[in-house]
């Protein structure tokens, strides 16, 4: 839960309201430190720009629409279409709790329009990329099987970054082929692996990671020789070195596996259903994303094989 802490530029009741909201995102929705953060920077510079452009005696719970606007409008002139539309929703989430809570009965916000945002679509590799850059580590030394083994099972699961180097051994079953994740807002879920990311994560959990570890103990799956759980920034270095290896010179993301797990789901007739439920997406919207990427393939084949194309 989160700690009180005066802000010095804030007005006292406006600090006791954002901390209460803070501890109502991890309480009823158990939403990670990392988003909290960002919801309470979000409206502390709104309760700091009150107390500076506008009149002091209005509360952050009191605010009404027109200044709201007014608000918005100034940032917007310095914020991305996506980070207006983040701080909105942050606003939105806000009023809907006090709300709830009985302390106003509207929503000053529901008038506010957001911005206007090109569509994003994650780039994703094609089969071929994917089987250069899951044979680039060598897998005749403990590290480079470790490497191995994750690539294989990111792909074959589609898990967070997160989610693959956060994983314990007691949420991994070989003889089930399967592993338990524990996902955004502390939701778990069930997610298969193949044989080919069985058989890699066999060899690795045999040969690798007993080398890697040496005499220390540890909960991790993919560990470092100090038997501490990879973190994702290392993993990131990871991938960018073995796609340069593997001669791929396309931007990737830390989730560049993770997309094509969802992209060449879809291109081989998964049931888009059946995907949200595998990455973990709350609402399928989330996952809709990836129809652009396996329609746009579906279309180039179509052009390219049909007789009437």
């Amino acid at each position: 839960m989160s700690t009180f802490v005066l802000h010095p530029t804030l007005r006292p009741d406006d600090e006791r309201s954002i901390a209460a909201f803070c501890d109502a995102l991890w309480l009823e929705d158990g939403l990670s430190e990392n988003t909290r953060a960002a919801y309470r920077r979000d409206l502390s510079d709104l309760a700091a720009w009150c107390s500076i452009s506008a009149e002091k005696s209005h509360a952050l719970e009191h605010l009404d629409t027109a200044l709201l606007s007014r608000y918005l409008t100034e940032r917007h002139q310095s914020l991305r279409p996506t980070s207006f539309n983040r701080r909105l929703s942050c606003l939105r989430r806000y009023f809907g709790w006090l709300i709830r809570q009985g302390r106003r009965d509207d929503d000053p916000c529901r008038l506010i329009r957001a911005a206007r945002q090109p569509s994003r679509f994650p780039k994703s590799l094609s089969e071929s990329q994917v089987d250069s850059l899951l044979a680039a580590p060598r897998v005749e030394d403990a590290r480079g099987l470790r490497d191995k083994a994750m690539l294989e099972l990111m792909y074959a699961t589609g898990l967070r970054v997160s989610e693959l180097v956060g994983l314990r051994l007691i949420e991994l079953s070989l003889s089930e082929g399967m592993v338990r994740v524990t996902g955004k807002g502390g939701k778990e879920r069930l997610v298969p692996f193949g044989d080919e990311a069985g058989h890699w994560l066999s060899r690795y959990l045999a040969e690798g990671r007993p080398l890697i570890l040496g005499p220390l103990l540890a909960e991790a799956v993919f560990v470092t020789e100090r038997a501490a759980p990879m973190s994702r920034q290392y993993f990131w270095q990871l991938i960018r070195r073995y796609a340069k290896q593997a001669g791929i010179e396309i931007a990737l993301s830390p989730h560049t596996l993770r997309h094509a797990f969802a992209t060449h789901l879809l291109n081989h007739g998964a049931d888009l259903r059946a995907v949200q439920m595998l990455l973990g997406h709350a609402d399928i919207s989330t996952t809709q994303v990836y129809t652009h990427v396996a329609r746009d393939r579906l279309s180039r084949i179509h052009a390219q094989h049909h007789p009437r194309a």
